[in-house]
């Protein structure tokens, strides 16, 4: 789910109308859905289905995608659960609206809210989900929290995250690359991503109060056409480090270009490549009462 999708922003919500409030700044950077396609939409459809089996979403449940995006893990559960019934969530209208258009049933539907404060009842769905967006939410335990209150009893609350360290490739080449330019640029490494490293998921689902926790990881390959496949999603001003590059002069922005194309092509002739994401997914029950 997925940028970032999430929160890509940033906070979700629910299953019935919203109760809105003021998203924060990484809604801004995830409002164009078209761009958040090319920079982490297609790579979220690649992981739904892994996601999907780790967490043991069954055909006929009830499911909340929290954080929804452009619709990547709410779309792909329609095709393989042909009985379920799906509700994705997202603060960005845009991402809504895309969304719904990529429905094939009425078996799904998408809404604006908030997932700090949903406003579907307690028990409401079977499953609650959030495919790469729970690290992007202010609040991430309160997310938590809200996921396990509208999930039922024994019902599973799951969640996954890009390892941004050295499991994401093709975002940690492209900030290695910009801190080799500009020392300034580590803060905003996303490799300081908070619930991005081995155990800190499961923690969080495990301080939540939710039980028989898993964790493991997942690992898609991320094939490019050409150079130019990977840096144009940049150039469009998605996610943290398309919000980077809009922030930096043209000389600068030209010296990473000419950096990355070196780093991923090795000084020869433009080509496909592929790159290596990882993600950390843990899945919980909801205590019995």
């Amino acid at each position: 789910m997925t940028v970032v999708t999430l929160f890509v922003a940033a906070a979700l919500g629910p299953a019935i109308a919203p109760r809105q409030s003021a998203p924060p700044p990484e809604v801004k950077m995830f409002a164009i859905s078209e761009g958040y396609e090319r920079y982490m939409g297609r790579w979220s459809r690649l992981l739904a289905p892994g996601y999907a089996a780790f967490a043991g979403v069954r055909d006929g449940q009830r499911v909340l995608d929290v954080g929804t995006g452009t619709g990547a893990l709410a779309l792909t559960l329609e095709a393989m659960l042909p009985r379920s019934r799906i509700v994705g969530v997202d603060p960005s209208p845009a991402f809504i609206a895309h969304a719904a258009h990529g429905a094939r049933s009425g078996r799904v539907r998408f809404e604006v809210g908030d997932g700090q404060a949903l406003t579907a009842g307690p028990a409401s769905f079977d499953h609650a989900m959030a495919l790469l967006v729970i690290n992007f939410i202010p609040d991430h335990a309160k997310a938590v929290a809200e996921m396990k209150r509208v999930t039922r009893p024994g019902g599973v609350v799951s969640a996954c995250v890009w390892d941004y360290g050295a499991g994401m490739e093709s975002l940690r080449l492209f900030w290695d690359e910009a801190v080799a330019l500009d020392a300034a640029a580590a803060d905003k490494h996303e490799g300081n991503m908070k619930l991005a490293r081995r155990g800190e998921l499961g923690a969080l689902w495990a301080q939540a109060g939710l039980r028989d926790v898993r964790e493991t990881a997942l690992v898609i390959d991320q094939t490019f056409s050409s150079f130019a496949d990977y840096w144009a999603p940049f150039l469009g001003g998605v996610g943290p480090g398309g919000a980077y590059v809009a922030s930096m002069s043209d000389g600068s922005r030209h010296a990473l270009e000419t950096r990355l194309r070196q780093r991923l092509l090795g000084g020869g002739a433009d080509a496909p490549f592929t790159l290596k994401a990882k993600a950390w997914c843990a899945r919980g029950r909801v205590p019995k009462r």
